[in-house]
């Protein structure tokens, strides 16, 4: 590299590779990881810097921003494993696990995540890459375009790990344009050196400089509105994070399910403690959605805790600081609408707001701290969300004399939360809560279930969750099974304490608006009446309005509206559809336009550069023929190039008269003097089009833009080689 290295080039290219680390932000936040990759940025430009002024560095450059990015790193990530400001070998360590186990380790955690060195590092090791090898390219081999290629792929990989939409897609889209643009633009000037001393260089920008950014700009704000704003399946975008997951605790892993019958014998012992802010219907430990007919699953997704969680919007936030004696296994009193965890480092399943813990604790007591955030649940309509994950899992080989209970249950009503509150009913009146230490029912297979739901209708909560998730299902109402305990327990003080008495399972149903709502057979069953909180009260509020067993109908549709109806449903299914894939169908066109009319043009133009003999100088005067008509030259079949040069002189006068005059003389010897056409010819030739190129170049900026976008000028013209010969 000179010592007169493109400034600009260079700024731009670390812009890009920036821009594209804190496109990470989504994971980690804009806090944590402005300093690291602004350092990396820094110390990159400090070095292109110094290679510059001692050309005989130039060599080590890739060494010297790798080495120097490192310590800088160490620095500012790594600060508390140095000595007296030195790197040690736990620094070393430090980097080798961020950069190996970091990816890993932030994939396996809620978002956003803690911005610990072991996690947070990969991001800016992963822009020093991309800035060494991007820096080796553009300054070695003046290849500016593929030199954007590594930040390319830093974005690339940010967006995988958590997708922009939206204005923040765009936002993020014109962020990495504009340096990518300011590259691009730099890479292409055309520099015009005074032969006379002491006077200063001069630049002109041409329109090859100006599209390459221009078409950088348009094509990633585009695609960041397509791909980020048309959404014709409803579904979130797909991350990397949906296909990693934390590795399962390494103690042994019970279901609490089983246990429940076990704990009912000894009701006295304290389980847990806790003192709160608001009240709590119900701890839960663990979510089972799966049923193969003889045991409950759950396909818990769980993630190592980061900074924290999203509530509910609006929400109405609580806290409980809780102290857990009896409980061995690895699950932990938790609450569904989880905002943080205090006290503990936890997996937690985002869906099912359930906590693990990733190792067995080496004491018997376990102090943390839970905050949470409620929504206003409002029920709506009351229509189910069949497509909540888990709600129409699977059901075994179900007994034929329980489907005519399923149908008994529901009293013929379509699947709503008025069916889903009727099952309800259905269990608490019609079965009996098993009370005492003695002879309590166990078990929560189809064997036990038939039992129950046919013969004994008798259980504990065990049977009488499990039972209502079967029925449900079989209703066609979406429905999983939760094991936890009463929150509304006896109270020491101002602390709730938490017995086996207050285990408990219970269903829950998808409610569409609402997510995942508890209903409680047991307690109706009983006749107990308790303080509902947060989302508890919309429900009790919905089955204080149940109609009466005798009332319930169901729904009639009047004489002749069902045709109407599957009409209606077919013409919203067909909007669903249609209306994004015209949207999709006309972004895609425009990109096309702005993208795919450039390309073919340069593409184009190279096929012609590579011909040789007379075929080499006719494509010179085809290029220069389709850009004066893409300027609005008229061309008429029969012109000579006198003939285009004399029009095209009003276009920008004789810096582009003088050149299609000469190529004039050029097509003459070729075509007329019988001697073979050598390089020299053709190279004169192009040389023609290249004045013509720096002619148009003078023209205002819109009009360049809109000639590079003419998509006419892509057509061939007929008798092309009759008009170059009539001179």
């Amino acid at each position: 590299m000179s010592a007169r290295f493109d400034r600009l080039a260079v700024a731009g290219l670390l812009g890009a590779t920036g821009v594209a680390g804190l496109l990470f932000a989504p994971v980690f936040g804009w806090a944590e990881l402005l300093v690291p990759v602004l350092v990396v940025v820094l110390v990159a430009y400090g070095c292109v810097e110094l290679t510059a002024r001692f050309p005989k560095l130039t060599p080590y450059r890739p060494l010297l921003v790798a080495v120097l990015g490192l310590l800088g790193l160490i620095e500012t990530v790594l600060t508390s494993t140095t000595l007296a400001a030195l790197p040690t070998g736990a620094s070393l360590r430090g980097l080798a696990r961020g950069f190996t186990e970091g990816w890993r380790l932030t994939l396996q955690s809620t978002w956003p995540a803690l911005p610990v060195p072991e996690q947070l590092l990969f991001v800016p090791l992963t822009v020093l890459l991309a800035v060494v090898l991007g820096l080796e390219v553009l300054l070695r081999l003046d290849k500016p375009l593929v030199a954007l290629v590594p930040s390319l792929a830093v974005a690339g990989l940010a967006q995988a790990y958590q997708a922009s939409t939206g204005l923040i897609a765009v936002a993020a889209a014109l962020g990495y344009a504009l340096p990518a643009g300011l590259l691009l633009w730099s890479g292409r000037r055309v520099r015009s050196v005074s032969r006379a001393p002491g006077v200063p260089r001069s630049w002109r920008v041409t329109g090859s400089a100006v599209w390459p950014a221009l078409s950088t700009v348009v094509a990633l704000v585009a695609g960041s509105v397509a791909f980020a704003a048309l959404d014709p399946v409803g579904r979130d975008p797909l991350t990397l994070k949906d296909t990693q997951a934390a590795p399962p605790p390494r103690s042994r892993v019970g279901n609490p399910l089983d246990e429940i019958a076990q704990r009912l014998i000894q009701p006295g012992e304290e389980v847990f403690r806790y003192r709160g802010d608001t009240p709590v219907d119900q701890w839960r430990l663990i979510v089972l959605n799966g049923f193969d007919g003889a045991n409950w699953l759950s396909d818990s997704r769980l993630h190592r805790l980061g900074a924290g969680l999203e509530g509910a919007p609006g929400g109405a936030g609580g806290s409980a600081e809780l102290t857990v004696r009896g409980l061995s296994g690895p699950w932990l009193p938790s609450h569904q609408d989880l905002t943080r965890v205090d006290g503990v480092t936890p997996l937690v399943d985002q869906a099912a707001g359930t906590l693990m813990l990733e190792s067995p604790s080496t004491t018997p007591v376990r102090d943390y701290r839970l905050t949470w955030s409620s929504p206003e649940v409002d029920l709506g309509a009351g229509e189910v969300d069949a497509r909540a994950p888990g709600g129409l899992g699977g059901l075994g080989t179900v007994p034929p004399d329980v489907e005519q209970v399923a149908k008994d249950a529901v009293r013929g009503l379509r699947p709503t939360f008025q069916s889903a509150l009727q099952l309800e009913r259905f269990l608490s009146t019609n079965y009996q809560v098993a009370t005492g230490t003695e002879e309590l029912p166990t078990g929560h297979g189809w064997p036990q279930l038939r039992h129950f739901l046919l013969e004994s209708k008798r259980g504990t909560s065990e049977q009488f969750a499990a039972a209502y998730v079967v029925l449900a299902r079989m209703s066609g109402i979406p429905a999983r099974l939760v094991v936890g305990f009463r929150g509304n327990a006896e109270k020491d003080g101002d602390t709730h304490v938490v017995r086996n008495r207050d285990v408990l399972a219970w269903p829950e149903v998808a409610v569409a608006g609402a997510g995942w709502v508890a209903l409680d057979p047991t307690a109706a069953a009983v006749g107990s009446s308790r303080n509902q909180a947060g989302p508890g009260k919309a429900v009790a509020k919905a089955r204080a309005q149940l109609p009466a067993e005798q009332q319930l109908r169901p729904p009639q549709l009047p004489p002749g509206t069902q045709p109407d109806s599957a009409e209606d449903q077919n013409a919203e299914a067909g909007v669903s559809w249609w209306w994004p894939a015209l949207v999709g169908t006309i972004v895609l066109l425009g990109l096309l336009w702005l993208v795919g009319v450039p390309v073919a043009k340069v593409i184009r133009a190279r096929r012609r550069r590579r011909r040789s003999g007379e075929e080499g100088v006719l494509g010179a005067w085809d290029e220069i023929r389709d850009r004066l008509r893409a300027h609005g030259v008229p061309f008429r079949i029969g012109m000579t190039p006198r003939d285009l040069a004399e029009s095209a002189g009003s276009l920008a006068g004789d810096g582009i008269r003088e050149p299609v005059a000469r190529l004039a003389k050029v097509l003459d010897v070729t075509l007329w003097s019988g001697v073979p056409v050598g390089d020299g010819a053709v190279r004169r030739a192009w040389q023609e089009v290249a004045e013509v190129r720096r002619g148009l170049a003078t023209r205002p900026f819109a009009a360049r833009v809109l000639a590079a976008l003419e998509p006419r000028t892509l057509v061939p013209v007929k008798g092309r080689k009759e008009g170059a010969k009539t001179s």
